[in-house]
């Protein structure tokens, strides 16, 4: 039985659609003259022939009627200030069923419109009470659970519910990944903090479902499915037909997914608990069982608008708003509730009315609450450091019985070698990685057989084999959606992006997700994970702009992320360490950014002088984060000139510090940042000072790079009446062949910049 449309008088047309909402409620109970049925038993069906029990629907019902309330109460109190969010979960109750059908130890990434949803989970811990803990995060309170009062979010700990903002299905790629690492899991030994039979939940609107992060993690799946790998993955596209404005058309998700190979098609009627429970009941056994992805189409209706600020009167004929509002599905419940004989009408209106004053006296408990007050409090789970744990947890060596079998005896240590390039430093830092960490995982393009594309990867396949070393498809934002799922059950992956210009697509995995979770999250949840990228330029003119991109600036705009870029190879393996420890204690997201042209470097001042290889250090070494080296002169103190740079710029800087001391007689010395974010300002000022001169040399864009970082550090500590010069490259996309050399600093750009201070 669908609710007839209500008749709206003149007189209400320019009321607040939410007000409307809320009365058709009411009078739809009163003005309700069916038939009743006899009360059926607790575990009996609800309505004869529904597979939801009398017990489950009045549970839902309850979930459906907090999720209202909570929007009906935020829409009043947003204008008093005491509620900071309005995107509502009206029409999308029937989402409480895949939480009641699912367990608590599922993790979900939710849809923002999951009211419902949060509602009967909570039902699955005692002593939980979602009311108040939703009122706390619509207040934005210091108390909310979910990201002690830094968002309005969907979260909690306990019960398993990884917090998202506002995303636009950016969420879709790490709940693949985490359905994934479910399954990894047991093929690697590793330990999962949930059930191994556990399932991963995904929730989006039909309009995110479009969208190219949404398609991508489609695609993975059906990718996945296709080679038949597990990934118990549900995702749950609850469709209301609209997103803020745009009509879905009619049919469409149905249409291109109930055919999608590899992605298993359920639809179910979000709008009846009576018909829809079987349906969503069926595909949640489904994807258990099965251990596939499983796409649930879900029948939802948008009403009161997308968000408090959305007066669709405006833009929607109130013909058409009528129409919508009677498709509520809180209209249905009321009625299956008074046909089946569980509730009298007095008593569905007295719940109602009960559960607005709960909603509304939780608000206003919550308005009391205390708010974040302190920058200090604001930032505090963003970038955790304790660093004693992570010195530590660095220079702890391996398993050396394990060592001594990977690299084949004692005599073929890597630090009793003699000095080798940047590339192959590399090489026995991930391999001593792996002996540390069984829960190591590397992936992404070319990565297995092949070792790579400048082959910095070879022979890990080998060595522990593709459980734990394999190849994805050609896609960089599934490689960091696959990341963050090993992350979330516990696992250290370390992903590689093949170059630095790959990532710019997928860059909001990053720093919309994996970046953002501690954050969100008041650091409950955590994506540990060292992202190995090769990038930066010089390669001699090969590859042109993809090969060549020097856009440093896009990673060091990401809050909370760290970055490592390492010159040589002792620095690399070392760094390596850090940044492993810094995921594995503090939880922290890391990108070690290898300049490409120096994977094979070897000579630093003439060929063969080999002074650019280097020796391999113990596995007992690590560097400080944040901790630069500084290239001493031959002679004097080096306060003449000092030139400070990263990478690339470190070996050409000391070629042209020896040209500029045998041209004017200088001392000059040479900073090695190797730590690119955060800048440490201490380290480059106290290194600095005194010096009568500075040259910054960064390989990055002159509008975006690292070098006006530096350059701003030195001047907030006073030293700006120090002359400088930058030498940077040029604002432009990297050419091909020789061209490349026009507008990438070189060593006589150094030459001439110290010149014009001398």
């Amino acid at each position: 039985m669908s609710a007839t449309p209500p008749i709206i008088p003149a007189r209400m047309k320019g009321l607040n659609r939410a007000e409307i909402c809320d009365r058709n409620f009411s009078e739809f109970v009163e003005n309700w003259a069916g038939a009743v049925a006899a009360a059926p038993t607790d575990d009996a069906p609800v309505l004869p022939g529904s597979a939801c029990s009398a017990a489950d629907f009045r549970a839902l019902f309850e979930s459906q009627l907090i999720s209202r309330h909570l929007d009906l109460m935020a829409r009043v109190l947003r204008v008093q200030n005491k509620v900071f969010y309005t995107i509502g979960s009206s029409g999308h109750e029937g989402n409480a069923m895949v939480a009641r059908l699912t367990r608590h130890t599922d993790p979900a990434f939710l849809h923002y419109r999951s009211g419902g949803f949060m509602a009967e989970r909570f039902r699955k811990l005692p002593g939980m009470d979602p009311v108040m803990d939703s009122a706390l995060s619509f207040a934005a309170s210091q108390d909310d659970p979910a990201s002690g009062g830094r968002h309005k979010v969907w979260g909690s700990k306990p019960l398993w519910v990884l917090p998202q903002t506002s995303t636009i299905a950016s969420h879709l790629p790490k709940a693949l990944g985490t359905a994934v690492a479910i399954e990894q899991a047991r093929r690697i030994g590793h330990v999962l903090p949930i059930p191994d039979d556990s399932i991963a939940i995904c929730s989006f609107g039909d309009a995110s479902a479009n969208h190219a992060s949404a398609q991508t993690a489609f695609n993975t799946a059906s990718w996945t499915a296709y080679q038949k790998l597990p990934a118990p993955v549900l995702f749950v596209c609850e469709d209301n037909g609209i997103g803020i404005s745009v009509k879905t058309p009619s049919g469409w998700i149905a249409a291109s997914f109930s055919q999608r190979p590899g992605l298993d098609y359920f639809y179910a009627d979000g709008l009846d608990l009576a018909n829809g429970y079987a349906q969503v009941a069926r595909a949640v056994e489904h994807c258990r069982r099965t251990r596939r992805p499983t796409f649930l189409h879900l029948r939802t209706t948008r009403i009161m608008g997308h968000a408090g600020t959305d007066f669709e009167i405006e833009w929607r004929s109130i013909e058409e708003l009528v129409a919508l509002e009677a498709t509520d599905p809180l209209l249905r419940s009321a009625h299956i509730a008074l046909a089946s004989g569980l509730m009298t009408r007095a008593q569905v209106l007295a719940l109602y009315e009960a559960t607005r004053k709960r909603c509304f006296a939780a608000a206003e408990e919550a308005d009391r609450r205390p708010k974040i007050t302190t920058l200090a409090e604001v930032v505090r789970p963003l970038a955790p450091y304790t660093p004693d744990a992570v010195a530590a947890e660095a220079a702890r060596a391996g398993d050396s019985e394990r060592r001594l079998s990977v690299f084949g005896g004692e005599a073929r240590l890597p630090e009793k070698q003699p000095p080798r390039h940047l590339a192959i430093q590399i090489n026995n830092a991930l391999h001593d990685l792996f002996c540390k960490y069984p829960e190591t995982l590397l992936f992404g393009e070319d990565v297995a057989q092949k070792g790579g594309v400048y082959t910095v990867t070879k022979g890990l396949q080998k060595s522990f084999g593709g459980k734990r070393v394999f190849n994805t498809l050609l896609d960089e934002t599934m490689i960091l959606g696959l990341a963050q799922g090993f992350a979330s059950m516990g696992m250290l992956p370390l992903p590689e992006i093949q170059y630095l210009a790959y990532f710019h697509n997928a860059c909001d995995q990053i720093r919309g997700e994996a970046c953002s979770l501690q954050f969100f999250s008041n650091d409950q949840f955590r994506n540990p994970m060292l992202v190995r990228m090769a990038g930066l330029g010089y390669q001699r003119g090969f590859g042109g702009h993809f090969h060549n991109d020097n856009s440093i600036t896009a990673l060091r705009d990401i809050p909370g992320l760290v970055v490592g870029c390492a010159s040589r190879g002792d620095d690399a393996a070392m760094m390596l360490r850090t940044l492993a420890a810094l995921a594995k204690v503090d939880g922290r997201v890391s990108i070690f950014l290898e300049p490409i042209a120096l994977y094979m470097t070897k000579d630093l001042y003439e060929a063969g002088d080999g002074l650019w290889s280097t020796a391999y250090p113990s596995p007992d070494q690590a560097l400080t984060l944040g901790e630069g080296r500084v290239y001493a002169p031959e002679q004097g103190d080096g306060s003449d000139l000092v030139i400070v740079s990263y990478g690339n710029g470190v070996p050409m800087s000391l070629r042209a510090a020896r040209t500029i001391a045998n041209t004017h007689g200088w001392s000059v010395r040479v900073l090695d940042l190797r730590w690119l974010v955060p800048l440490n300002a201490d380290w480059i000022v106290a290194n600095v000072r005194g010096a009568k001169r500075i040259v910054v040399v960064d390989e990055g864009r002159h509008s975006a790079g690292v070098g006006e970082g530096v350059i701003t550090a030195l001047a907030e500590a006073g030293l700006g009446n120090v002359s400088m010069r930058r030498v940077v490259g040029v604002d432009t996309y990297t050419p091909l062949a020789g061209a490349a050399f026009l507008v990438l600093p070189g060593e006589a750009d150094i030459a001439t910049a110290a010149a014009g201070l001398a």
